[in-house]
């Protein structure tokens, strides 16, 4: 697989959200979040139409199943659904990073599905 444009080269994906719509989004995600320090995300929506904001600096961008999301890490941002939607996320890091997190969960797998 290809890195998706906006990451920076040499991360890695390790872990993926459920798939979500828009009645089974969690709460939190509706209002400001952020990643980790050093952790990246990809917002992909599978069917209908997301608006992506992001808080700091403010801008927004509708997503949809030709345009992802990239969350830069510590980002504060927040996503609403517009009308129907199927959206997950994936979180990419530095392997380093991965192999330490990894290293701290035995037993969970390859890291990217835990």
């Amino acid at each position: 697989m290809t890195r998706p444009q906006g990451l920076p080269a040499g991360l890695v994906a390790y872990k993926r959200t459920a798939i979500f719509d828009e009645s089974t989004m969690p709460a939190g995600l509706r209002r400001g979040h952020r990643t980790k320090d050093g952790v990246w995300g990809l917002i992909r929506v599978l069917d209908g139409r997301l608006r992506y904001r992001i808080l700091e600096p403010l801008s927004e961008e509708i997503l949809d199943s030709e345009r992802y999301g990239v969350v830069w890490p510590a980002q504060s941002h927040e996503v609403e659904p517009i009308g129907a939607v199927r959206f997950f996320v994936e979180f990419y890091a530095e392997p380093a990073t991965v192999a330490a997190q990894d290293a701290l969960r035995p037993g969970k797998g390859d890291g990217i599905h835990d």
